[in-house]
């Protein structure tokens, strides 16, 4: 059974930093493209940073140069580091995880993260 737990949201200041991490189980953050997405109310769920298994990696244009996705392996986890965080990355992220020979996609609980101006 996969689950992903994220933690590390919270509510900080314009210009701050957070770092969000992604527990996985029951499936390998290294074997798999592991994913960060981010909703607000009313929005579609948007895309904001992913790594590949081979360790390919993209970004949203909106978040590149401020937010850094990692993995550790030893650990199986996901990390999403944010930095100079504006008001308009207040949102839910997401962890996602796509199985590379399904291409299934699961999804973690979410965790808020709110910027205040």
């Amino acid at each position: 059974q996969v689950q992903l737990v994220e933690s590390g949201g919270g509510l900080v200041q314009a210009g701050g930093s957070l770092r969000l991490s992604c527990a996985a189980s029951g499936i390998s953050v290294s074997f798999n493209t592991m994913a960060w997405y981010r909703q607000t109310p009313g929005k579609q769920r948007e895309f904001v940073a992913r790594i590949s298994s081979g360790g390919s990696i993209n970004y949203a244009d909106s978040v590149k140069g401020r937010f850094t996705i990692s993995r550790d392996n030893a650990k199986n986890t996901v990390y999403l580091q944010m930095n100079s965080l504006k008001p308009e990355d207040t949102a839910v992220y997401y962890c996602n995880a796509r199985y590379r020979y399904s291409g299934a996609d699961y999804w973690g609980q979410g965790t808020q993260v709110t910027v205040s101006s």
